[in-house]
């Protein structure tokens, strides 16, 4: 939903007010028990309370006449299309979409527009018009996807793969989910998900060699669709990457200036040099392809590394059995056959 209009994204998303949706302008706890989930009870749990919203009004691009007119919720596309230039992607470290919110409405008092569960399920908690604290200076102007995933870490850092993922029978890295942040995804009754790539992925984020086990093919294919619909729906965001004189991907903080100008899809990382989602897993030209694609644009020239593209980026995948594949892609192989 953007703006009170509802847009088709050609993938599944569950609102706020639909039944199993986590509702952002809710100002209790959504987890607490019910008589103690109230704001004054569940402000003193929050680790930064601020007010019992989580959210606020888009007001720093805004004209004093035309905070006027939107302080009430009376935005039009037209005036968003204006103000909104970039989405950000992030991973959520929690590991899956129901405990994302738990920590930010329960926990943080944040806020994110789209949470991206591992079955590819997307969770919308706030209309796009509402300024949602994801991505601190640059709210104002940004749309917040939260990608389930626990996460990157240096090789010195303490991480959770162990608890997460295991090897099967078969060779394949398969997605476990701890009790704590169970139970597996509402949306997909007996889903077992697996990292599109059996091995942690390594590379760089903010200068530091990093590993993180990458995303689900559903997730892939959910945030391409979600990226096109919203690029296409908000034409202020371009559908590209931050990229470097090269051409190549940048991997770190954009400088203020770059920043300030940059309109288009980026990660948490390239706001705060403290943050390094949503990690080298993430195949970017393989999301931004595949959503120029549903858009109906050209190829871009250059890939993630500067390197000039002839066809369109395919989703890298080595940990996808046919079973498996025949319960995601069942048309795509009968046609191969």
């Amino acid at each position: 939903m953007v703006a009170g209009q509802l847009f088709h994204t050609g993938t599944r998303v569950v609102l706020w007010s639909d039944p199993g949706g986590f509702d952002a302008y809710r100002v209790e706890q959504r987890f607490a028990p019910w008589a103690k989930a109230d704001w004054e009870n569940s402000k003193t749990n929050l680790d930064a309370p601020r007010t019992p919203n989580r959210y606020s009004v888009r007001q720093d691009r805004l004209t004093q006449e035309e905070l006027e007119r939107v302080r009430g919720g009376g935005w039009d596309l037209a005036l968003l299309q204006q103000k909104v230039d970039q989405l950000v992607i992030h991973f959520d470290v929690a590991g899956t979409s129901r405990a994302c919110f738990k920590t930010l409405q329960d926990q943080r008092d944040l806020s994110t527009h789209f949470l991206l569960d591992l079955d590819g399920t997307i969770y919308q908690t706030l209309d796009v018009k509402e300024r949602a604290r994801h991505a601190t200076i640059c709210n104002d102007r940004s749309v917040g996807v939260e990608m389930a995933n626990v996460g990157a870490y240096a090789r010195t850092q303490k991480n959770p793969f162990a608890n997460w993922y295991r090897t099967n029978s078969d060779g394949f890295t398969v997605i476990l989910i701890p009790p704590h942040a169970g139970p597996n995804p509402e949306r997909t009754p007996d889903f077992s998900g697996r990292p599109v790539r059996r091995a942690p992925v390594s590379g760089v984020a903010q200068g530091q060699q990093l590993s993180q086990y990458d995303f689900t093919s559903q997730q892939y294919r959910a945030l391409a669709r979600l990226t096109a619909a919203l690029c296409t729906v908000l034409p202020g965001i371009r559908c590209d990457y931050p990229r470097d004189p090269e051409g190549k991907l940048r991997t770190g903080k954009l400088p203020d200036a770059e920043l300030k100008a940059y309109r288009g899809v980026l990660g948490h990382c390239h706001i705060q040099s403290d943050k390094v989602d949503p990690g080298p897993a993430l195949q970017w030209d393989y999301v931004i392809g595949e959503a120029r694609r549903l858009m109906r644009l050209p190829p871009l020239p250059r890939d993630a590394d500067g390197r000039p593209l002839t066809a369109r980026p395919k989703l890298l995948e080595d940990n996808i059995g046919e079973s498996v594949a025949r319960k995601l892609m069942p048309e795509a192989i009968s046609k191969a056959q």
